[in-house]
């Protein structure tokens, strides 16, 4: 869901952003999902090439397959499964010696779950794969760009910035897979002796590590956030229809819950970050909360990550325009320009095999114009009030 989002939104961001290179940025930092992105970016994909492997799915040699997200960590169960034994033998003998100590001896048995249930070890072989190609790399010391992708030990809770001092060494392909480790998902990845899960256990978005390389502008995208799904908010989608998230069962549930929890960090964080580095811009882009594509999308298909990427790329364009006043100022100190042109153009798509519907996409000339004024109207009317005082 993350990537598919950061994707779409780039490819806007790209798009309508004059003097903005996505590929040639000083700093990347990139956190769970994002380290994807981040990797991608600093190896020279565009976002628009990053669409065509991971969204669209062309039968090139390069697409990602999501299927290999669903292969089974059988080298996981399997060594669980050999430590049951042993375990079964303590539990049975804990009860026996203590017998009211019922929990305990059943919590001895616990050592035996998997910790996680698919392989990620598909992701590392994928992207050390792509990074491989001619002008492409797969060692951190060899890109043109600062790139640090952020998971957390799990023996010590801390955050570890792969690319820095010291962990510059790993295949980057290796610190996606690392970064991206979900707990319960993908089992924990060992390197150097260490275990790593995913990094945005210890913060969202790890922004002051770009902010102590001394960047000046920071562009950040959150994919996550939670859904409001109160009737004032919600939208009219009967596809998604659920009047309380309680109905859409414990899947729904965990869902609203981590994104809760990583969009109230995420608060806090960007509130530190102003304080901390005053003399530095930050800019944050996430979906709207009411957006329930954004929280109900079944990913597992080509046909709806498609769809999916080109309604973040749509709704990043509509956000784009509607902060147009208020980024254009803090863009502009650094270079960067709006392209209106590009915004009010709506024949714009990311995706080019999905065809808009009629009704919905394709507007009339009379309504056009009548947008096209409103829009006119809409900034003149800005004008005057600053020229007002």
């Amino acid at each position: 869901m993350g990537a598919i989002y950061e994707i779409g939104a780039l490819a806007a961001l790209a798009e309508a952003l004059r003097g903005m290179d996505f590929n040639d940025a000083d700093v990347y930092v990139g956190v769970s999902a994002g380290a994807f992105i981040a990797a991608g970016l600093a190896n020279g994909f565009t976002p628009y090439q990053m669409s065509r492997l991971f969204i669209e799915g062309h039968k090139t040699d390069d697409r990602f397959d999501p299927a290999i997200l669903l292969r089974p960590a059988l080298r996981e169960y399997w060594r669980r499964i050999r430590s049951l034994p042993p375990l079964a033998a303590g539990a049975l003998w804990n009860y026996v010696v203590r017998p009211g100590n019922l929990m305990g001896s059943l919590e001895r048995l616990g050592r035996a779950i998997p910790t996680g249930l698919f392989n990620g070890d598909e992701v590392d072989r994928y992207l050390a794969r792509i990074f491989s190609q001619p002008g492409r790399t797969n060692d951190f010391r060899q890109l043109g760009h600062k790139l640090f992708l952020v998971a957390t030990d799990l023996d010590t809770g801390e955050a570890v910035a792969f690319g820095s001092k010291g962990y510059e060494h790993v295949p980057i392909s290796r610190a996606v897979q690392a970064s991206a480790a979900l707990p319960g998902v993908f089992p924990p990845v060992r390197i150097d002796g260490r275990d790593f899960v995913d990094g945005a256990l210890r913060k969202t978005l790890h922004a002051s590590i770009a902010l102590e390389q001394g960047v000046d502008l920071l562009l950040c995208l959150n994919p996550l956030v939670p859904y409001d799904a109160t009737p004032h908010h919600r939208t009219r989608d009967r596809e998604h229809h659920l009047d309380k998230l309680v109905e859409g069962g414990l899947p729904v549930v965990l869902a609203q819950t981590f994104r809760s929890i990583i969009h109230s960090r995420l608060g806090a964080g960007m509130e530190r970050y102003k304080t901390a580095y005053p003399d530095s811009d930050i800019v944050l882009f996430q979906p709207n909360r009411a957006d329930a594509d954004m929280f109900f999308t079944n990913l597992f298909s080509y046909s709806s990550r498609r769809r999916l990427c080109e309604h973040a790329y749509q709704k990043t364009r509509h956000e784009l325009w509607v902060r147009r006043h208020e980024l254009a100022p803090t863009l502009a100190r650094h270079g960067i320009e709006i392209d209106v042109a590009v915004l009010r153009d709506e024949s714009l798509t990311l995706v080019k095999s999905i065809r808009r519907h009629r009704e919905t996409w394709i507007e009339s000339r009379s309504s056009a114009t009548t947008r096209m004024l409103g829009h006119t109207l809409d900034d003149l009317e800005r004008w005057l009030r600053v020229a007002a005082g």
